[in-house]
């Protein structure tokens, strides 16, 4: 039984405010294998790491990301949720994120959200930033816009692509294949649709499931063997695996 990797979804979504620098420290610190961040374009063409193509949800300020630049957003205070002691904590840029991953065993998955704005050459921007910190091994380029992911593929042909699915849509292994991506990251409840686990293993496409929060969907992806989880709850995810890779040990040494 393989080891499935945990993914802190937007940093540690369910211990600090998400897609922040604070969260993706916490993520590490609890233990980790990789972080999960979400990147927009700024009125000025930088890229800035936030879930919403608005700030209203996350932030004290109002409107779309592409109507500010990037020095307006940083006078909005992203710590809204208040679940760290109240302080101002600011929308961080993509290398804001990188500088402090850089150094970390971690992998990093970058959620490109271009399925409702085409934000112009994001791609670029991205790959180009990514680039600076020589980093290009540990990161993971998805996204539910599939273009963004080809295009991505297009620019840098060795970069690990993942297509995103979700809802009402199913993506196959096939299709992964067919692209040229490495993973397939489902929502945790398309791993019970018949015979999609099985196309992928056959295909050799890996599964990298989101966002698997409750314990019985982690329960359910760890028995699976997804081979990762991207998920809020990074330390209930690490109990599971810990208690489910036992038990397999346990029994693996009686069958011995």
């Amino acid at each position: 039984m393989a080891m499935t990797e945990i993914w802190g979804h937007r940093g540690a979504y369910a211990h600090a405010p998400e897609n922040t620098l604070t969260g993706f420290q916490m993520a590490a610190d609890m233990g980790a294998d990789g972080v999960e961040l979400d990147i927009q374009l700024t009125k000025d063409g930088e890229v800035v790491v936030i879930h919403d193509e608005s700030v209203d949800r996350t932030s004290d300020g109002h409107g779309f990301v592409k109507d500010y630049t990037l020095s307006e957003l940083k006078k909005f205070n992203i710590n809204k949720r208040g679940i760290i002691p109240p302080r101002f904590m600011e929308i961080p840029t993509l290398a804001e994120v990188l500088e402090l991953l850089k150094s970390m065993e971690l992998k990093i998955n970058i959620e490109l959200k271009t399925g409702i704005i085409f934000y112009e050459k994001i791609e670029e921007k991205a790959l180009e930033i990514v680039g600076k910190y020589d980093i290009s091994n540990k990161v993971v380029w998805s996204s539910f816009n599939h273009l963004s992911v080809l295009k991505i593929k297009r620019l840098e042909p060795l970069a690990q692509t993942a297509l995103l699915c979700g809802g009402g849509i199913i993506v196959t292994g096939e299709q992964c294949e067919k692209t040229g991506s490495y993973a397939l990251h489902p929502d945790i409840r398309q791993l019970r649709c018949p015979g999609l686990v099985g196309d992928c293993r056959k295909r050799g496409v890996k599964i990298n499931a989101w966002a698997a929060n409750e314990p019985e969907e982690l329960q359910y992806a760890v028995g699976l063997g997804a081979d990762a989880v991207i998920t809020n709850r990074i330390d209930i995810a690490r109990e599971i695996r810990i208690q489910l890779m036992g038990g397999h040990l346990n029994n693996a040494l009686q069958i011995l």
